[in-house]
């Protein structure tokens, strides 16, 4: 083998290192922005670190630029405004089924309803956001509840409710406040809807 020093070899060779680098940065910043349009376009919390966000929007970006591809061809992608648009919402629709996978499977929370809303239990990531939110004086399953606790100046709870609980003393602590006069009717009579419910 010979090997030919060359200068301009050399500085071609670190020019390719250094757009490699940009190109590598790009995708993570294009990744994450797919992935956070799809955070945004389903409902509910979704609470995982940023390089997951990145990976769903990368993942996101290729199987809908694989659509897009079959569509209307690798050289139709980008043929005008509109098939690069396309694209684009077909990128970000792949990225939100692989959220709505991600929930329905990883953490186990249905897509839709009021469970839908609730923070997760598991997660990637999700234990270690629920313990901060408990050192900062917050319960991560019902965080208005203890803001609005905070802003009355009651002291906020921090007992996390049971998994399943007992819905007779849940409607005794809610006549009892009924009665107080914590509650009005109003709320009282929604209260005890909610609890129906489940």
């Amino acid at each position: 083998m010979i090997q030919i020093e060359n200068p301009r070899g050399e500085a071609l060779a670190m020019q390719t290192d250094s757009m490699s680098f940009a190109a590598l940065i790009s995708n993570l910043v294009f990744g994450l922005a797919i992935g956070g349009a799809a955070r945004f376009a389903v409902p509910g919390p979704d609470p995982m670190p940023m390089w997951l966000t990145a990976t769903l929007g990368l993942l996101g970006s290729m199987l809908g630029g694989g659509v897009s591809v079959a569509l209307y061809g690798s050289h139709g992608v980008t043929a005008n405004r509109n098939h690069v648009f396309v694209t684009l919402l077909l990128e970000i629709a792949a990225a939100a089924v692989l959220l709505i996978l991600y929930r329905r499977f990883v953490q186990h929370r249905p897509i839709t309803g009021p469970d839908a809303e609730k923070f997760p239990e598991r997660g990637v990531g999700v234990e270690r956001m629920r313990e901060g939110f408990r050192r900062a004086g917050i319960n991560p399953d019902d965080p208005m509840g203890s803001l609005q606790a905070r802003l009355t100046g009651q002291a906020p709870s921090s007992k996390t409710p049971e998994a399943h609980p007992d819905h007779g003393d849940e409607l005794e602590k809610l006549k009892e406040l009924h009665d107080e006069g914590v509650l009005t009717d109003e709320e009282y009579a929604a209260a005890r809807e909610r609890l129906r419910r489940y």
